[in-house]
């Protein structure tokens, strides 16, 4: 990949988006994540008022250090346009929960709900400065598996590394000097209060996620392959087919004609 001539296209998009819509600049979520810090620092690169903002919700500690630490090295290095924002929700969401019944599947409810209610705060804050709420979804994240919160991180304005495999992120992240901390950190969603990583939630890792849709994008079945290739096939056509209500459009009840008259 050319990480200078993607870099400049991202920075490109994203400027032109803003002035043909009239915002005044952009509001990201800060995890402590690669993606994150990568679309942190597309955004800056712009020169347009960049809003990085920490949320954390019961998270681990070396989560909440690196999106800190991401955030002060952003900040000195465009001083004049990022600015840091951070609001910690735990009580917010422990009332939330409070008030909220018990039932199946409540661990993934309430995980799906941080990530709602982190949405909403992020568009709290778009709101007051007339910004727009950036995506920090990948390729594989956002189009392979679904692996994303429905109106939750998948609440957003605009994607700008949706089309970047997690592999490229990882690439141009590197080249636009995201720390080492961050890139060397097994990628993680932050939902459930643990250290827990996308793979182990997932089954499989990124390049094997990448591999899996190269090869359905070429017609490959799962069927015609053994081992851990299968496994890894399986895998991603079982997620893929799950959630494809994630990024399809909502469905829509049209009525015909004859049905109202």
């Amino acid at each position: 990949m050319n990480c200078k001539k993607v870099t400049d296209y991202i920075v490109s998009w994203l400027s032109g988006y803003v002035a043909g819509c009239g915002a005044k600049g952009f509001v990201v979520g800060i995890s402590g994540g690669v993606d994150s810090a990568l679309v942190s620092a597309l955004c800056a690169r712009t020169g347009l008022p960049t809003l990085c903002v920490e949320l954390p919700i019961h998270q681990a500690s070396a989560q909440v250090s690196r999106a800190g630490e991401h955030i002060q090295r952003l900040m000195a290095e465009f001083p004049d346009n990022v600015e840091r924002a951070a609001a910690d929700l735990t009580e917010s969401y422990e009332t939330l929960l409070a008030a909220l019944p018990k039932g199946n599947n409540y661990e993934l409810t309430t995980a799906n709900t941080r990530a709602r209610l982190r949405m909403t705060t992020l568009y709290f804050y778009a709101g007051l400065r007339g910004a727009l709420v950036v995506g920090t979804g990948n390729k594989i994240e956002d189009f392979g598996i679904g692996f994303f919160t429905k109106w939750g991180d998948g609440g957003v304005d605009i994607s700008p590394i949706a089309d970047l495999t997690k592999s490229e992120v990882f690439e141009l992240s590197a080249y636009l000097g995201v720390t080492s901390n961050i890139l060397g950190a097994k990628p993680t969603d932050g939902l459930f209060g643990d250290d827990r990583s996308d793979e182990e939630q997932i089954g499989a890792t990124y390049p094997e996620l990448e591999w899996a849709m190269e090869q359905t994008a070429a017609g490959a079945r799962a069927e015609q392959f053994e081992g851990r290739q299968r496994e890894v096939m399986e895998i991603y056509i079982r997620r893929n087919r799950a959630n494809r209500h994630k990024v399809e459009p909502i469905p829509t009840c049209l009525i015909p004609k004859d049905v109202r008259n």
